[in-house]
């Protein structure tokens, strides 16, 4: 009787062998095939790190400690610990994934937002001037003084081609010819040139201030002010930095920024005081109504 269970007993495990031996394999299938899934996933989401993980939101409950003589936990429910705990950490790092392309794409959208609107105001025509005393809207009029830069003593632009002693001065008389007959993007290119063929010149400052002058005419304020406030950092002693100032008061109020304008208008005050001529205090003046300046 002793042999026959004996017999029945081995035959036991044998079965119960061959029947886990196969579910053992293909666990071990799944754990392999999780493995390989996460490095392909921590290599995506650390590349060039070593031995960078993500922790599972949601941890595998700790095992209790088994009393003595209780038998350990079977290779098979530990294969299954490990494959729920690699399941969870898929789960973890897939939705991190996900949500760092959501945010990708969402400041993509706003980039692209921003650079058709900054296009709009750049490319924007800009409106006749206004009639003395009131603008479109019913409110101050912003006016844009158009006294022309000196030429030599006031000499007429229509006159022949400059020729003097002088390269730089010629060369910045040919940059105002052009501005006075409208061909701003020649006139641009002859005063850029100007300021940096002769940045020690005196007429440099007038070319700078001419350049932002001829932006403005075009139709390009924030070209403008970067041209107005360049001439007023880079020649801040410049015969022509004072009306870089006011002019890059007039504009900001065209990019629809009075308290900027406002800021400027003060600077123009505080740093060249009485040096600015009256027909000049007076702009400002003006301007500083228009822009409600306090």
């Amino acid at each position: 009787m002793m042999t026959k269970w004996m017999a029945g007993s081995a035959l036991a495990l044998v079965v119960a062998g061959s029947i886990a031996t196969p579910a053992a394999a293909q666990i071990e299938g799944r754990v392999g095939k999780l493995e390989a899934e996460m490095r392909a996933v921590q290599r995506k989401v650390f590349p060039g790190g070593v031995g960078a993980m993500v922790e599972p939101q949601i941890a595998p409950s700790t095992a209790p400690v088994d009393a003595a003589g209780v038998p350990a936990t079977s290779a098979l429910t530990d294969i299954t610990a490990r494959v729920t705990s690699l399941e969870q950490q898929m789960a973890s790092m897939t939705g991190q994934i996900e949500q760092t392309q959501y945010k990708l794409r969402q400041l993509e959208q706003q980039f692209e937002d921003y650079r058709k609107a900054t296009d709009a105001k750049l490319t924007q025509p800009v409106a006749p001037a206004p009639t003395p005393g009131a603008d479109a809207a019913g409110g101050p009029a912003v006016t844009v003084p158009q006294a022309p830069e000196p030429v030599n003593g006031g000499a007429a632009a229509g006159a022949a081609a400059p020729s003097s002693a002088d390269p730089a001065e010629d060369a910045y008389l040919a940059g105002y010819r052009l501005w006075q007959s409208r061909d701003y993007p020649a006139a641009e290119a002859q005063l850029k040139k100007v300021v940096a063929t002769y940045p020690k010149h005196r007429r440099a400052s007038f070319a700078q201030n001419l350049l932002g002058r001829a932006y403005l005419d075009e139709g390009k304020p924030s070209l403008a002010s970067i041209a107005f406030y360049d001439n007023y950092k880079k020649f801040p002693d410049g015969e022509r930095a004072p009306d870089s100032l006011y002019y890059l008061g007039t504009a900001l109020l065209k990019l629809d920024k009075p308290a900027d304008a406002c800021k400027v208008y003060g600077e123009l005050t505080d740093v060249y005081g009485d040096k600015i001529s009256p027909g000049l205090k007076a702009d400002v003046a003006k301007a500083r109504t228009a822009a409600k300046c306090k």
